[in-house]
C-alpha cells in the first residue's frame, strides 16, 4: 500500500500546499498538512497543542492525525499525495522532545520511494497567523527533514524551484518512472 502513498515535505513556505492544490485539481488524492488542521483545531478549542504554545504537545498529535491519515488513505484507489505527515511529526517529536524519529516511525517506511522535499525558498516564503516561525527556523526545520529522509534510505527528489505546473508535471514524471 505505501507504494501509493506520495509524500511531499520539505521547507515551509516552500510552495508544498499550492502544489497539492495542484495535483488535487488534476484528479489525484491529497491529504492536507497535519499541522494546519491540528492548528485550527486549537486554535478553536484549548489551544494548549499549539506549536508556539507546546511543540512537544503539537508534535504528538502531528504523529496521531498523521498515522489517522495513513489508515485512512488505505482505502483510497490509485496515488495519494500527503502535505507533509508521519516523518515531519516524527522529526518535529524528536526535536522538541527528544523522542528518535525511528522509534516514531518504526522499521517500515510509511511513503513510497521518493519523496519530494520542497527546498527553502526565500522569494516565497512568509509567515502568517499560522506559520509564526521565521525563514530561518524553516531552514533548520528542512534540514532535520532532509537528514531524517536519507537516514531512511529515502530517494530524495528536491522539488525544482518553477511554476506550480511545472513542479506538478515534475512529481507525476518522477512517480510514474518509479512505479
Amino acid at each position: 500500500m505505501a507504494n501509493r502513498f506520495v509524500l511531499i515535505s520539505g521547507c515551509s513556505g516552500g510552495g508544498k500546499s499550492t502544489l497539492l492544490t495542484e495535483l488535487e485539481r488534476r484528479g489525484h488524492a491529497v491529504v492536507e498538512e497535519p499541522g494546519r488542521r491540528i492548528v485550527a483545531e486549537e486554535k478553536a478549542g484549548s489551544g494548549s497543542a499549539l506549536p508556539w504554545v507546546d511543540m512537544a504537545a503539537f508534535a504528538r498529535r502531528a504523529v496521531a492525525v498523521s498515522r489517522t491519515d495513513l489508515s485512512k488513505a488505505r482505502d483510497v484507489q490509485g496515488l495519494v499525495f500527503f502535505d507533509r505527515g508521519l516523518v515531519d511529526a516524527a522529526v518535529a517529536l524528536e526535536h522538541s522532545a527528544g523522542v528518535p524519529y525511528r522509534e516514531t516511525i518504526g522499521s517500515r517506511r510509511p511513503y513510497s520511494n521518493p519523496v519530494f522535499l520542497a527546498p527553502p525558498w526565500p522569494e516565497i516564503f512568509t509567515q502568517d497567523p499560522d506559520r509564526r516561525h521565521d525563514l530561518t527556523s524553516a531552514i533548520e526545520e528542512f534540514e532535520r527533514l532532509q537528514a531524517a529522509c536519507a537516514g531512511m534510505n529515502y530517494d530524495i527528489q528536491l522539488l525544482p524551484k518553477t511554476g506550480v505546473k511545472q513542479r506538478a508535471d515534475f512529481v507525476l514524471d518522477v512517480v510514474s518512472q518509479s512505479q
